[in-house]
C-alpha cells in the first residue's frame, strides 16, 4: 500500500474518502457541523458516520471514546474501521487527519493509522474464483494529513514496512499444507536473502540433521514423507550482541501417533506461524536496514502417523547431547524447537534469543487471544520483550518460570520427557523444557496459539494475525 506525508489541511487531501477521528469532548470542524447527518455524529469508540459535504466529498468520523483512553491500539482500530467502512463506496484511497492525542507522539498516532489500515487490507482470495459481482476493491493509498515528515517520517515507513510483513506472514498461515511443506519456508528465506545484500541463508536437510545429532528434528519428522528443512538466516547490519530469533515450522501437525482429534485439525496448517513471523520479521529489518547483528533458525517439519513414525516411549538424542524420551507424539513442537535453540546459540553464536510458537493448547486456557505468554530466563530481557509487545499491540503476558516446574521435565529412563504424567501449568512446562537447550543465555519464549489467528481484532479478524512480526520488528528498533 501506497503511504503518503502531507503537511496540507484533511479538506485538501485528494482521496476517495477524508477520515477524521473524534475524542469525547471534541467537535466537529466548524465546517462540518452544518451538514447533513452532523448531529449523528458520536464519539463513542467504534461509532462511525459518514458525512457528506455539498461539495460531493465523503467524510467519515471514527469515534475514539474517552481522551484517557485513547492509546495507539485504539487508533489501529479506528483505521481498519475506517478502512472497512470505506469498502461500500469502492474506495481505493483514504486520507486521515493524524490525530493529536495526549501522551502519544505524533509518530506513534501516524504508525497506528498505517498498521490499521494495511492489516485491515489483507485478503487471502487466491483459491476464489472472481466475482464480476462483488469487486471489493482494496485500500490502495493512504494519505496522512497535517503531519511533518520530519516528525513522523521514520515511524511511519516502519510501521508501513512491518504491517506489510506481517500480511505476508499471514498468506502463509493461509496456505494449505499441501502447497506449503518446508521447503517452501526455505524457498521464502532464499527469496529474503536474494532480496537483501546483507542476508545469507543455510538450509540442512535430514541428512545433515541426522549427522549434527539434531534427534528431535529427526524423530518428528520421521513420520512423514515429506522432507524437512533446518533453516539458518543471518543479517549482517552492524556490529554489537548477536540476536537470535527461532519459529516453529511444523507445516501440518496431526499429533502424529497421539493423533488429534479430526474436528478443527485443518487448522494445523497453521502450526508454523512462529516459523512465518520470524521469516517475515526477518525480511522487514533487513528492508529497514537496522543496523544489528541478527540470526535466526527455523525447524520445518511435518507431524505425521505412520510405520516409520516416532512413538510413544521412544528415547532420542538432541543435539546438545541431553536425551528426551517421547510420551506424547503430539507434544512435538518443543522437539524441534529443542535442537533449533541449541544451534543457535553454538552454531549461530546468538547471544540473546527469542523463540515463538504455537506450542500449547493450555495457553487458550489461561490467556485467551489477548496475550501471548512470555516466559523468560532473564528479567532484563523479558522487560524488552514485553515492552516490544506493548508498542506494537501484540501483547505479551510474563508467566513465572520456577526451578519447581524443571522437576516436571525429568524423565524416568532419560533426562527429560517431552509430557509430564502430571497436567500442570502445560504452557510453563513446555518452557521449562526448553529452557534446557539455551546454554544459559538470556531468552524468552513466546508461546502464541492463542493469539496466531482467530483474535477477532478488527484489523485481523478471525483468521491469521501474523502475530509476532510487528513485535520481533519494534524489539529490534529498540535494540537498534
Amino acid at each position: 500500500m501506497q503511504v503518503e506525508i502531507t503537511d496540507t489541511a484533511l479538506a485538501d487531501a485528494k482521496a476517495d474518502i477524508q477520515a477524521l477521528a473524534l475524542q469525547e469532548g471534541e467537535e466537529l470542524p466548524g465546517v462540518l457541523r452544518e451538514v447533513p447527518g452532523a448531529a449523528d455524529v458520536k464519539p463513542a469508540f467504534k461509532r462511525t458516520t459518514m458525512l457528506r459535504p455539498l461539495d460531493g466529498s465523503r467524510v467519515l468520523i471514527v469515534g475514539l471514546g474517552k481522551a484517557g483512553d485513547v492509546d495507539r491500539e485504539r487508533l489501529r482500530v479506528a483505521a481498519a474501521l475506517a478502512a472497512k467502512a470505506a469498502a461500500p463506496y469502492e474506495a481505493r484511497s483514504i486520507a486521515w487527519e493524524v490525530p493529536a492525542i495526549d501522551g502519544i507522539a505524533a509518530g506513534a498516532a501516524a504508525a497506528g493509522l498505517v498498521e490499521g489500515t494495511t492489516l485491515a487490507t489483507f485478503r487471502f482470495d487466491r483459491y476464489r474464483a472472481a466475482d464480476p459481482d462483488d469487486p471489493s476493491p482494496r485500500i490502495e493509498r493512504l494519505v496522512l494529513a497535517g503531519a511533518d515528515r520530519g516528525e513522523v517520517g521514520s515511524d511511519v515507513d516502519a510501521a508501513r514496512i512491518a504491517s506489510e510483513a506481517a500480511n505476508r506472514a499471514r498468506e502463509l498461515q493461509s496456505l494449505p499444507a499441501n502447497e506449503l511443506v518446508p521447503e517452501s519456508l526455505a524457498e521464502r528465506a532464499w527469496e529474503i536473502a536474494a532480496a537483501h545484500e546483507a542476508v545469507s541463508v543455510e538450509v540442512l536437510d535430514r541428512d545433515q540433521m541426522v549427522e549434527r545429532g539434531m534427534g528431535g528434528l529427526a524423530a518428528v519428522s520421521s513420520g512423514s514423507e515429506t522432507p524437512p528443512r533446518l533453516i539458518a538466516l543471518r543479517y549482517a547490519g552492524g556490529e554489537g550482541e548477536r540476536i537470535g530469533f527461532v519459529g516453529k515450522g511444523v507445516t501440518f501437525d496431526s499429533g502424529g501417533i497421539s493423533i488429534k482429534p479430526a474436528a478443527g485439525m485443518q487448522e494445523m496448517k497453521m502450526d508454523m506461524s512462529g516459523a512465518a513471523a520470524v521469516l517475515e520479521a526477518f525480511a522487514a529489518i533487513a528492508e529497514l536496514r537496522l543496523p544489528l547483528d541478527l540470526v535466526a533458525a527455523i525447524p520445518a517439519t511435518e507431524n505425521m502417523p505412520s510405520g516409520s513414525a516416532m512413538r510413544p516411549g521412544d528415547v532420542i538424542r538432541h543435539l546438545n547431547g541431553k536425551t528426551t524420551e517421547i510420551n506424547n507424539t503430539d507434544a512435538e513442537g518443543r522437539l524441534i524447537l529443542a535442537d533449533a535453540l541449541t544451534y543457535c546459540v553454538r552454531d549461530l553464536g546468538a547471544k540473546r534469543i527469542v523463540d515463538i510458537a504455537t506450542l500449547t493448547g493450555a495457553v487458550v486456557i489461561a490467556l485467551g487471544s489477548t496475550y501471548a505468554a512470555l516466559i523468560a530466563n532473564d528479567d532484563e530481557w523479558a522487560g524488552r520483550v514485553a515492552g516490544a509487545g506493548d508498542r506494537s499491540g501484540e501483547l505479551a503476558w510474563r508467566l513465572p518460570l520456577h526451578p519447581e516446574y524443571r522437576e516436571l521435565t525429568k524423565g524416568k529412563i532419560a533426562d527429560l520427557t517431552n509430557a509430564a504424567a502430571k497436567r500442570k501449568a502445560g504452557t510453563i512446562y513446555a518452557a521449562a523444557f526448553l529452557e534446557e537447550f539455551v546454554d544459559g543465555v538470556p531468552w524468552a519464549h513466546l508461546d502464541i496459539a492463542g493469539t496466531s489467528w482467530d483474535v477477532g481484532r478488527e484489523y485481523v479478524g478471525s483468521g491469521p494475525t501474523g502475530f509476532g512480526v510487528r513485535l520481533l520488528v519494534e524489539l529490534a528498533r529498540s535494540l537498534a
